[in-house]
């Protein structure tokens, strides 16, 4: 076998960097980061249960699929109340639908949720978690994450108003869309803080491991983090791989194609693999900005300039979540994912080992599509289909139908956001402007609440030392 049989379930979780100490599900949903600087991920790998594979209402698949990872550290009848209410608010019966727009190509609409993007499918359910947790342990936590776009508004609105949290939000400045910012600064609630960061994302994600990794900063504020380098993150997307995939039972294993800039999604992708999921292929596409499509082709992964381009949300260098592939293909050794991790820091980067470049490919292809290549997609589906696409889902789209794969073999594509985000580039790639739902309309009349820093550590930490209330 490829890697160890999973097991039941997942009882505590460790860091990719080994020297950071194992967790229950618990305090891994609340640490975030891991006090190494690593990511956590299970001790082992549960297997998926019986029940998940087969058709089920969205929020039954989530708790049949959470359950293992969570163990006994929350009740059953207590997360079925809390995924319940998490996938109440999306705005589609079926959560996460599946839309066929050619013969054996699926569209899986992940924009149905609060914010229009995919990341409302994991953080609706971590803001209850947090707050259900941090209700018992009478606790309070200062939440502070970076975003490309979509995350910080998925985020917010999962956490605004809550009674045991704050949270601090950084963005590039100028380098997200319009509606991606004022998602997220038009919300008014005391508890939230918005940071537009002169520099890119890499800069702001480099910015968040820094306080993370200063620990009378951590522990003064309580930090966590709900970026996908929270594992829970990682644990609230695996759901969407199994529901699509019972979708298409008897179809034959099915091949995914993930428009991804930080690994996070994709990464979910593969650990329903993992955990047994019969997936043929993941492919992870990328835009020009195309570290993973390098690292996954020819093991090359060193970081560039940060181009901006029409899909900002995968406008990123630095892939968090890959550290956690690393760790399975290096067979979980800690101390070359340290050596690893020390040469992108050190060096800018670093070359994959043959073997486990190897090992990669077996599950994982990549493919990089350029500007033109993302407006010709968005052409072509709308003149198809009568469809409009965000530029992130036309980039999967693109990769996915550049890919071989067996005749009758299902393709599902993630769309991962609303057309309505970025209407620039859908109305330049297609002549129709995509018409704003009701709720992002309020968003884009709001008034709005940000401060603007430059990219500077002390200036950061004292700005949230300020406003914080813990």
């Amino acid at each position: 076998m490829l890697y160890p049989r999973p097991m039941p379930h997942a009882d505590f979780f460790v860091s990719s960097r080994g020297t950071a100490p194992r967790l229950g599900f618990s305090d891994t949903l609340l640490a975030g980061l891991a006090e190494d600087g690593g990511l956590y991920v299970p001790e082992a790998w549960p297997a998926l249960p019986d029940a998940a594979r087969l058709p089920l209402p969205y929020a039954e698949a989530a708790q049949a699929v959470i359950s293992p990872f969570v163990g006994a550290d929350i009740a059953p009848d207590v997360l079925a109340r809390l995924v319940g209410d998490s996938y109440a608010t999306f705005d589609h019966a079926d959560v996460a639908p599946l839309v066929e727009i050619a013969p054996d190509e699926w569209l899986l609409e992940l924009f149905h949720g609060p914010t229009l993007a995919f990341k409302d499918l994991a953080l609706q359910l971590l803001g209850r978690l947090f707050d259900h947790l941090l209700g018992e342990r009478r606790s309070r936590v200062t939440i502070v994450g970076a975003t490309s776009g979509d995350t910080g508004s998925a985020a917010i609105h999962a956490c605004r108003g809550r009674d045991n949290i704050d949270i601090f939000i950084l963005h590039p400045h100028g380098r997200v869309s319009e509606v991606q910012r004022r998602q997220m600064t038009t919300v008014a609630d005391a508890n939230v803080h918005n940071i537009a960061i002169e520099g890119t994302f890499d800069d702001c994600q480099a910015l968040v491991k820094a306080m993370f990794a200063d620990a009378r900063f951590r522990g003064d504020l309580n930090l966590s983090a709900v970026n996908s380098i929270n594992w829970a993150r990682v644990m609230a997307q695996i759901v969407y791989y199994v529901t699509a995939a019972a979708a298409l039972a008897g179809k034959g294993p099915v091949t995914f194609a993930v428009p991804t800039g930080n690994f996070g999604d994709v990464y979910a992708g593969y650990g329903a693999y993992r955990m047994g999921l019969d997936v043929a292929q993941l492919i992870v596409a990328t835009n020009r900005n195309d570290i993973l499509a390098r690292a996954l082709g020819v093991g090359d992964y060193h970081v560039g300039e940060v181009a901006p381009t029409m899909s900002p949300s995968m406008d990123i260098q630095v892939s968090s979540n890959f550290e956690r592939l690393l760790f399975e293909l290096y067979d979980r050794d800690a101390a070359q994912i340290r050596a690893l991790m020390a040469g992108l820091g050190e060096h800018g980067g670093f070359t994959i080992a043959a073997p486990q470049l190897a090992r990669a490919r077996q599950i994982f292809s990549a493919a990089r599509v350029d500007e033109d290549q993302t407006l010709a997609t968005m052409a072509k589906v709308h003149a198809d289909t009568g469809m409009l696409v965000d530029p992130h889902t036309a980039v999967g789209i693109h990769a996915g139908r550049a890919h071989t794969r067996e005749p009758g073999s299902p393709l599902v594509m993630l769309a991962t956001a609303h057309p309505a985000k970025f209407p620039d580039a859908v109305e330049k790639a297609t002549g129709r402007r995509p018409e704003p739902p009701a709720a992002l309309a309020a968003a884009l009349a709001g008034e709005e609440r940000c401060a603007g820093l430059p990219r500077d550590l002390a200036q950061v930490q004292a700005y949230i030392r300020s406003h914080a209330t813990i």
